[in-house]
């Protein structure tokens, strides 16, 4: 320490502004690394029911927005190149009309090769004919000679036998021509089914194909060559939780919005419920949600957008519904309508779902 003062010690000191100055840094670097607290309005508004349901018993639900005729996966009946592709994603189709093409040159040289043979047939029946006709005026001629002397017996067996080989060659002809019918039949049907058609009308809602690739019957692509479905109305599919399916109100609407659009609320009209429960699927994100319960499917109908006005609801898309509920006593007590608390006895829902 030959370089300080001699009055000045550098552990009673220096080390301690040294101290202060980096306990001052540290608050300091503290402080700006500290997350805003501030309070703030979320920018999307949760899903609530409004109106007549805000204020009595409800059951909410999460769901699906689906085509009328649910959704329809087109494939092929017969393997192949596409060579023509005549549909796009929103297009709407009526019933029967083509979709897009397979290649067909294989198949109609089949036909050309069918017509070509019904021809031959028809040419041999043709010379068949005449043969047996000839046969049988030679073998009529002979029968009706009187004397015995002036024709032989070889003779007449041998215009018998020229007859009845005509009629079985005629026989013959007759049958490679319904062979060659039949086969210009199949390629016929076999062309037909080269063009894959619409089974309904609809929209067309995906298209994973393109000219040039090959399709099979054996489904080798991951998705679907055409998906397609009647969108005019469109329904949603509403997954209740099993424990809640008792207390739906079935056959009265629905209050429905988009995900994300909590403020844009519809009526929905009921359709039907679906007989069988079945395994829940679509998941909300929610950290409370259970996976391992099963659901209630319950179909509603949406209202077609006004005219001019853009679709509110599209294929695929998730929703929030909100369905009125049954009036019971231990509903009126709730208010809400939430669901009344479970006696400690009642089974656990990992125990039902099983």
């Amino acid at each position: 320490m030959a370089l300080l003062p001699e009055n000045l010690s550098f552990s009673r000191k220096i080390l301690p502004v040294i101290a202060l100055i980096g306990l001052i840094f540290a608050a300091v670097f503290i402080w700006r690394g500290l997350p805003d607290r501030e309070l703030a309005e979320p920018d999307k508004e949760p899903p609530r029911a409004q109106g007549e349901l805000a204020d009595s018993a409800r059951v909410a639900g999460a769901g699906v927005v689906e085509p009328s005729s649910e959704i329809i996966d087109i494939g092929t009946a017969l393997s192949g190149l596409v060579t023509d592709l005549r549909v796009q994603p929103g297009d709407y189709v009526e019933k029967g009309q083509p979709l897009f093409v397979v290649d067909d040159r294989a198949v109609r040289s089949r036909i050309t090769e069918a017509g070509a043979a019904i021809n031959e047939a028809r040419a041999a029946i043709e010379e068949a004919q005449t043969a047996r006709r000839t046969a049988q005026q030679q073998l009529q001629l002979y029968r009706q000679v009187e004397d015995a002397a002036a024709v032989s017996r070889a003779e007449v067996i041998r215009a018998e036998g020229d007859a009845a080989a005509a009629n079985s060659r005629l026989k013959l002809a007759q049958a490679r021509l319904s062979a060659a019918q039949a086969s210009a039949g199949s390629a016929r049907t076999e062309l037909g089914r080269l063009t894959v058609r619409a089974p309904i009308a609809g929209e067309i809602l995906a298209v994973n194909i393109r000219p040039g690739e090959f399709v099979s019957t054996m489904g080798g692509n991951s998705q679907p060559f055409i998906r397609m479905g009647q969108t005019r109305p469109l329904y949603i599919r509403v997954d209740i939780d099993e424990a809640e399916a008792p207390r739906i109100d079935l056959g009265k609407d629905a209050v429905v919005s988009p995900r994300g659009a909590a403020d844009q609320q519809v009526k929905a009209s009921f359709v039907r419920a679906e007989p069988l429960v079945v395994p829940k699927t679509s998941l909300t994100n929610s950290a409370s949600e259970r996976v391992d319960v099963r659901v209630l499917q319950v179909l509603y109908q949406l209202p077609a957008p006004a005219e001019g006005q853009n679709a509110l609801f599209r294929v695929g898309q998730q929703i929030d519904a909100f369905i009125p509920a049954k009036q019971s006593g231990s509903s009126a007590q709730n208010g809400e309508g939430e669901s009344p608390v479970k006696p400690a006895s009642a089974p656990a829902s990992n125990g039902a779902a099983q």
